[in-house]
Order: C-alpha cells, then structure tokens, then sequence
C-alpha cells in the first residue's frame, strides 16, 4: 500500500516547474560561442541565418563570403545552402597550344556593287524618360560612437580570449539598449548560440556592432537606425546576469571598443 504524497511535496515540485519557466533562453543545441575555434572550411546554412550572422559567427567579412563563395547580387543565401569559409584554391592556368592559322584564300574578282539610291530616314519625336529621383542613406566614412548603455564595465576587450570579443556593460533588467552609430541593422535574432538575444548593425563598409543578450529586441532586419535610438531591452539571454555583450568589427574582425567609445 502506497503512502500518500504530502502536501507540500506537491507545492515544492509546483515552485519548481514555475521557476524553470521563467528562466531566460537557452543556447541551442552546438555551442558557436567560440566562433574563431577550429576555422572549418565551410558552413551548411540554417534557418534564419543570413550572409552577416555567418560572417560574424566565424569571423569573417561579408565580402570576403561573397568571393570565396561567388555569390551574386542581392546574396541571398537558403536553408541547406553549404557555404565556404576559406579562399577559393587557386586554380593553374594550363597553357594551350596556339590554334593553327588557316591558309589564305585566293581573293575574288571584284564585282560592281548594285546602286540603290538613299532612303529617308521617317522623323519621329523621340519620348524623353522622365527623371525619377532616389533617395539614398547617407553612409560615413568615419563612423562617430556613442556609448550603448549608460551602465558600468563589467569587464573589457581580451585579446587572449577564445571566445567572444567585446565588452561587458552591467544594467538592469528593461534598461534601453542605443545604437552606438547610425546604420542598418542586418541581423535581429536568436540564431547565434552564446549570444541570446542579438542585434547586429552596419555602419559603413568596413565596421559592424554587435549587441547581445537583450530581453527584448526592438529593431528589426533591414531596419535603419540612427544614432542613439533604442533598438532593445537590456537583459540576460544566453547568460546567467543582465548585461550588454558590445562588440566592435572592422572588416570582419573584432577590435577593442574602448578605442573607439568616447572616454567617460
């Protein structure tokens, strides 16, 4: 005969599936914190990946994608699609023989053309395209950067560091998360196990921010963004304290933010 449960074994086990319900978002499964570890030669795409969250995962630049992997204008890439890491292998150029040159014909006996007298050209007013006149964002050479939180350095740029590169902000829970320039956001998701919650923004041809382990994102892909509007809520996706994970890409590689953030 079994002994009845008592009753605050059932309230202990209720608190504890409550708790586990609100705890923050896991990493999926395959840890890609490390993204510069084991350098493999090629990628297969997933869902909700794009040509930048590649690029950024491995630490590479977009162009550098676009070559390797020979891709076209808009570069869209697609669920399943295997894309390279590394450089083309350079192909040796096989010299070939010279095709032979075919003996000359005898010329013909030259022939009084036929006369035919000159036709009018017909007139016709020719339509002029109307002028359509495109706007187009502004992109800076020089990119000027504002701090993305107001909090205080949990920790600084390792350049020993394995894993993700940037800075640590401490905040609370809810706090707006800023642009730290203007540009267009190319990435807002989950997809990147590590980071949580992550928006990333390119600024100019050469340098990209990163903001990770936000409570709520706000921006969206495509979105641009000037600089200091909100574009999430500071949180703790994919790491056990609030915080902002900052990093700074120059070309595809992480550089030190605080040579970039103005002093405070």
């Amino acid at each position: 005969m079994h002994k009845p449960v008592p009753g605050w074994t059932w309230l202990l086990l209720l608190c504890l599936l409550s708790s586990c319900a609100s705890e923050p978002i896991k990493a999926p499964v395959g840890d890609y914190s490390r993204p510069f570890a084991g350098n493999p030669e090629s990628y297969r795409v997933r869902q909700g990946d794009t040509l930048y969250s590649v690029a950024f995962l491995y630490g590479h630049s977009v162009d550098e994608l676009i070559a390797w992997n020979r891709l076209s204008s808009p570069y869209t890439i697609f669920k399943g699609q295997q894309l390279r890491l590394r450089p083309l292998p350079v192909a040796v150029k096989k010299s070939l023989p010279k095709p032979a040159t075919p003996a000359r014909k005898a010329p013909r006996a030259s022939q009084p053309k036929p006369y035919y007298p000159p036709s009018r050209p017909k007139t016709a007013p020719a339509a002029t395209p109307p002028v359509v006149k495109t706007r187009v964002r502004p992109v800076s050479k020089h990119v000027i950067w504002s701090w993305p939180v107001n909090g205080k350095l949990i920790s600084g740029y390792d350049t020993k560091s394995t894993g993700k590169k940037g800075i640590n902000i401490a905040g609370k829970s809810g706090d707006p998360v800023r642009s730290a320039a203007a540009g267009k956001v190319v990435y807002s998701g989950s997809g990147l196990s590590g980071y949580g919650r992550l928006i990333i923004i390119k600024h100019n041809k050469n340098f990209l921010s990163a903001y990770a382990h936000n409570r709520k994102l706000i921006a969206r892909e495509g979105q641009w963004v000037e600089k200091g509007e909100i574009i999430a809520r500071m949180g703790r996706s994919g790491t056990d304290r609030t915080q902002l994970h900052f990093e700074i890409r120059k070309k595809g590689r992480p550089v030190n933010p605080l040579r970039y953030l103005p002093k405070r």
